[in-house]
């Protein structure tokens, strides 16, 4: 920056300074390009204020709609830059260029002017619009001949402002200044020296504009000049004949060979075109372009024509020309390939194929001669196929290896066919052949085994996880399907826990898992495939239960029980840690789920008694007082370190006492929890009200069984048909099978009549037997323990003495109910082989009466009940009917074929016995066919 502009800077600076002195404001001059936070004046200082005052006023700027170059730091009273200032782009060419700003004060509010000049530095070099300019001159130019420059553009201003151009070199060309009104310069260039296009074409000259700052800055232009020629010389070809070679059967657009002719001159009048000057047909088979360049448009053969003379000619755009000529030899070559002709192909061969497979038949024909017709073929290699030769120009493509799908499912065969010419021509043949699949590769998992887990308590159907097999076949020999093979754990069937998805191999679970059950179990699933005959493989699954906290602390100790209090007892004199009693509790559960912990919930007296955490411990904290009741309940949480956990509850009774009586003396009015009662309350109403039904329900069941039995026993005694008369048996019996009432076990055969629509009823019981069945129309059981009952009431060595008080009548015997003596009976002909005596008859009738009621009271169609043996209450309800009754001895059922038989009361005691001793005892009977078969029968026991 010269003196004179620092000088005059000053000056206006005064100038603002005194004229803001006189209007009650503050100038500042600072230069552009400014950095951020420079300082740019004391506002403080120059407008009198203090930093107090500053802050108390809340001084601010404002600068309008304009963007904020200045900001005001108010802790050190200074004006700063805040962004970067460029007065060109803020002012332009305008001069001064100036920011005007307002600082507002509060309280009192007022306002300063500040006016912050923006002088110019020289940041801008002078600029062209275009980086380079052209010229085309014609060299016949005349000297002094002009050419306008463009002008530069110098953004700054002033003495930084654009000052003068320069032009090197200035050979041909020198520069012309004009000035303009506006102060700018207009710039000439001057043609001072002829142009000769031949010894120069183009030139290359720089403009160069430079202002006037310190230090100076300059722009530059390339200026670029080319000499435009004029026709002034003839083509001339490089050489007067030409030579060039073609093979035969060459194709169109071959190129032969390339001619050129040069001309000195430039542009339009050097531009040379060249031209086939033949009249005969060449013209038809060559071509030449503009480059010179001669190709071949028609067919050439040896046979036809070995040499060809071609005319041609170079002319220029001026009319000036030349001429010369090109000699072309046709040479033979082996222009026929083989050709392949595929005879017969196989599209796909199976993978199991045997060596030697033919797939594939081809001719191979080549119309050249001698050795050129000579044709060898081969196949691509690394496949497993091979070419044979089978006939003259007849070839098989055969396999020479065994084949694998998984490894290759297809190949791509390439023939090739080359005949013995130079060069060698060739032909080639792509056949595609599909390998299919055989299914010879079994399902393989992904791994070895199989690890998984699951937390108990799942939802059943839950997808534990995925079993995966591949198979290396293809298609349905490649498709798995997952199978759970049949195993046990502990017992139970693997399938009735877990299940196998048949398509995809997710593992479901069939029902809820239980890890105190079960903690992990093993199966194995088969993977098998869908060839035939189908390939498969298993694999090891192992499945870890989890366990969760689903079961709460179970107290041991101390017992719950509702009746009876149970209290230990802790005597006065205990000291501090005082064992008084441990809580003992445990968990199903496993891990942490099983972790104990004990915690005190209530006491009588906290201060008193505490629980080990881990131990569950209760004991002393203090020492006992006399102060400390008798009395004391403690309740002890017992709590699992489960998430979320659980918990039980025990209630301790303590008792703060020396001697037993004074607890019982404190006990005995210790009642239940109202708790407890309500609950008890609660179960003694509803037993009651179940028992109530139950009792209600017995009696209808039992009133429609009778109802139901009494109508069978009408219709059975409606058959109205005999029955055979039972056999009598002495009453000195005893059970010797602990099952009856005879000394042995028989068999017996009972025939009902056809009236009954009943099959055959036969009566068998070994002496091994616990059970006594009937068979047919009702049957009875008599358990083991029933017959021991009877068998101690009723088997001894010796039947109890009848009763005195009890005899029958001769009316009241055996035989049809109320019916007199009949002279079969007095002849021992009637249904007693031996006439027994009344009170005989009696022993043996009660006897098995006895067994009746005894055993059961229900039995089927025809019982007769006696409800006691010898009491005196017994009262004979009447005497049946032995026609029409079977008793079977020792059973305990009785069949009855007529209930319509009147009945008859007994006579008193007295009647029946007079009436039994004044009837004379009938002579012996001869024995009919029954006794003489159970005389048989015991013979033969």
């Amino acid at each position: 920056m010269s003196d004179r502009t620092m000088a005059r800077q000053v000056l206006l600076f005064i100038w603002f300074l005194s004229l803001s002195s006189a209007l009650g404001q503050v100038s500042y001059s600072i230069p552009e390009e400014m950095a951020k936070g420079s300082l740019v004046g004391n506002i403080g200082q120059d407008l009198g204020l203090d930093l107090k005052r500053l802050k108390s006023g809340k001084a601010r700027i404002y600068t309008g709609d304009s963007a904020e170059y200045i900001e005001l730091n108010k802790e050190r009273g200074v004006l700063l830059i805040k962004e970067r200032i460029d007065r060109e782009t803020l002012c332009g060419q305008t001069t001064p260029c100036a920011l005007h700003l307002q600082i507002i004060l509060d309280n009192p509010m007022e306002l300063f002017r500040v006016t912050v000049e923006i002088t110019d530095i020289n940041d801008n070099s002078p600029l062209f619009k275009r980086d380079e300019r052209r010229f085309e001159i014609s060299e016949s130019a005349v000297v002094g001949s002009k050419f306008m420059l463009e002008k530069a553009i110098d953004a700054d201003i002033g003495a930084n402002d654009l000052q003068s151009y320069f032009l090197q070199p200035t050979d041909h060309f020198n520069l012309k200044l004009h000035g303009q009104s506006d102060g700018s310069k207009k710039v000439e260039m001057i043609l001072q020296k002829p142009l000769d296009r031949e010894n120069q074409e183009n030139m290359s000259l720089i403009l160069t504009a430079i202002d006037g700052g310190e230090p100076p800055k300059s722009g530059t232009v390339q200026i670029h000049i080319t000499v435009l020629d004029i026709n002034d010389n003839a083509p001339v070809f490089a050489k007067p004949v030409y030579t060039a070679m073609i093979t035969e059967n060459s194709q169109s657009g071959t190129p032969l060979i390339t001619v050129s002719a040069s001309d000195s001159d430039k542009g339009t009048n050097g531009d040379v075109s060249y031209l086939i000057a033949n009249s005969d047909g060449v013209s038809d088979i060559f071509h030449i372009d503009e480059n010179g360049l001669v190709i071949l448009v028609g067919k050439i053969d040896f046979e036809t024509a070995k040499h060809y003379q071609i005319d041609i000619e170079a002319v220029d755009n001026g009319g000036l020309s030349d001429s010369s000529k090109i000699m072309v030899d046709v040479i033979d070559i082996n222009d026929n390939a083989p050709v392949i002709t595929v005879m017969s192909k196989s599209n796909a061969i199976p993978e199991d194929s045997l060596q030697s497979t033919v797939t594939s038949i081809i001719n191979v024909n080549d119309p050249d001669f001698d050795s050129n017709g000579l044709v060898h073929c081969s196949v691509n290699e690394n496949i497993p196929f091979t070419i044979k030769s089978t006939s003259n120009g007849f070839y098989s493509i055969v396999t020479d290896r065994n084949l694998d799908r998984e490894r290759e499912s297809e190949y791509n065969i390439s023939v090739t066919c080359a005949d013995e010419g130079v060069p060698s021509l060739s032909s080639s043949v792509t056949l595609s052949l599909q390998i299919s699949d055989v299914n010879d590769n079994a399902p393989v998992f992904d791994k070895g085994s199989y690890e998984a887990s699951v937390q108990e308590n799942n939802t059943p159907g839950l997808s534990i996880f995925t079993v995966r097999a591949r198979d290396a076949d293809f298609n349905q020999n490649a498709r798995v399907s997952y199978i759970l093979e049949d195993s046990s754990v502990n017992g139970v069937p693997v399938s009735s826990l877990v299940s196998v998805s048949a398509d995809s191999g997710v593992i479901h679970a069939v029902r809820s898992l239980d890890y105190e059950q079960i903690k992990y179990f093993q199966f194995r699933v088969k993977a098998q495939d869908g060839g035939s005959p189908p390939l498969s493989s298993n694999v090891s699954v192992k499945i870890t239960i989890q366990d969760q906290n689903d079961n709460a602390p179970q107290v041991l100790y101390p017992v719950q029980s509702g009746a009876s209090v149970v209290a230990e007892i802790v005597p006065r004199s205990a000291d501090v840690g005082y064992l008084v009693t441990k809580v003992v509790a445990i968990d199903v559960d496993s891990g942490q789920n099983a972790w104990l912990s004990y915690k005190l919930q209530k006491a009588t007296d906290r201060t008193l008694f505490e629980v080990g955490l881990q131990n569950g411990e209760i004991r002393t904290v203090r020492q006992v007082t006399d102060k400390d009741a008798v009395k004391q309940r403690l309740t002890v949480v017992v709590e699992d370190n489960g998430q979320p956990s659980r918990s039980a509850t025990v209630s301790v009774n303590v008792a703060v006492a020396d001697s037993f009586p004074e607890v019982l003396s404190e006990f005995t009015d210790f009642t239940h929890d109202k708790h407890y009662n309500d609950n008890l309350t609660f179960y003694l109403v509803l037993a009651l009200a179940v028992v109530s039904f139950l009792f209600i329900v017995s009696i209808i069941a039992i009133l429609s069984v009778k109802c139901y039995r009494w109508r069978r026993e009408r219709m059975f005694y409606k058959s109205g048909a005999n029955l055979p008369v039972i056999p009598y048996y002495p009453p000195l019996y005893a059970d010797v099978g602990g099952t009856g009432t005879l000394q042995h076990v028989y068999n017996y055969e009972v025939c009902r009549t056809t009236d009954s629509r009943k099959s055959d009823l036969k009566y068998s019981r070994p002496c091994s037997e616990s059970i006594i069945s009937l068979d047919s129309s009702g049957t009875q059981t008599l358990t083991h323990a029933q017959r021991a009952k009877l068998n101690n009431e009723d088997s001894f060595d010796q039947q109890k003495p009848p009763s005195a008080d009890w005899r029958f009548t001769q009316n009241q015997r055996p035989g049809p109910s109320g019916a007199a003596a009949t002279p079969e009976v007095a002849m021992g002909t009637g249904p007693w082989p031996n006439p027994p005596t009344e009170a005989e008859q009696l022993q043996a009738l009660m006897a098995a009466a006895n067994e009746v009621s005894e055993a059961t009271n229900t039995l089927g169609p025809g019982t007769m009940g006696l409800s006691t043996r010898y009491s005196p209450q017994f009262t004979l309800q009447h005497v049946p009917d032995y026609r029409q009754n079977v008793y079977i001895p020792g059973s305990t059922a009785t069949l009855t074929s007529n209930q319509q038989q009147p009945q008859q009361a007994l006579p008193p005691p007295q009647a029946a016995i007079a009436a039994a001793a004044a009837q004379p005892e009938p002579p012996k009977a001869a024995q009919t066919p029954a006794s003489k078969k159970k005389s048989t029968k015991k013979d033969k026991k």
